[in-house]
């Protein structure tokens, strides 16, 4: 007699989802608020209103939590360049994104998040894995979209090229993030503008 393997429904996996994102949001809004090594897991389940038991159901330790929440962050990004790709005028289409990307760097909140988690990999070597392994996924998917472009406009580079353009445009875009913090007051639409211009000017370059 074989025993049946459980069942799960969409509405299953639904719920199993909303769930995850409760925990990470709150998880967010602690490192946020206690920095890295204060946001226990006892902290993360008051902000989620969720037991802590609950929260180790989804997630094995609070490093699986940051690795979650890096993942989310990525995968948005792979599905900016995504759409970039898709577009018909793929540099116009980047340039647009450019300024949501701006101007989300430039928000002292998200800013904030992002740079307690980069200062926890400086220290812990299981964060520093997992951001490094992010940013590998995110610069391929920038290559590949640089590339594709750089091609649609005639221009065929060697792996190195591409690789530097993708590694300037990152630094660019993080740096953002420490003047979010130095200078919350900085006109940000202004910022984006600029910003737009020198990236069609780096991508063509």
């Amino acid at each position: 007699m074989t025993e049946e393997m459980p069942t799960h429904t969409a509405a299953d996996c639904s719920r199993a989802e909303a769930r995850r994102t409760q925990i990470l949001d709150a998880a967010e809004n602690c490192v946020r608020e206690y920095g890295f090594h204060r946001a226990s897991i006892s902290k993360i389940s008051k902000a989620s209103g969720m037991g802590a038991g609950h929260i180790y159901h989804y997630f094995a330790n609070k490093e699986a939590i940051i690795a979650a929440i890096v993942a989310r962050e990525v995968e948005r990004l792979l599905t900016l360049t995504a759409e970039v790709q898709a577009a018909e005028n793929m540099l116009e289409a980047l340039a647009l994104r450019t300024e949501s990307g701006v101007l989300l760097n430039l928000d002292p909140q998200a800013a904030g998040l992002k740079l307690e988690i980069v200062a926890e990999a400086s220290r812990n070597p299981a964060i520093a894995a997992i951001v490094r392994a992010a940013d590998g996924r995110r610069s391929a998917g920038l290559e590949e979209t640089l590339k594709a472009l750089r091609q649609a406009h005639g221009l065929a580079d060697d792996a190195a090229t591409i690789s530097t353009i993708a590694e300037v445009i990152a630094a660019m875009f993080e740096g953002l993030m420490v003047r979010a913090i130095r200078n919350p007051a900085a006109n940000r639409q202004l910022i984006a503008r600029r910003f737009q211009a020198l990236i069609r000017a780096i991508v063509l370059g």
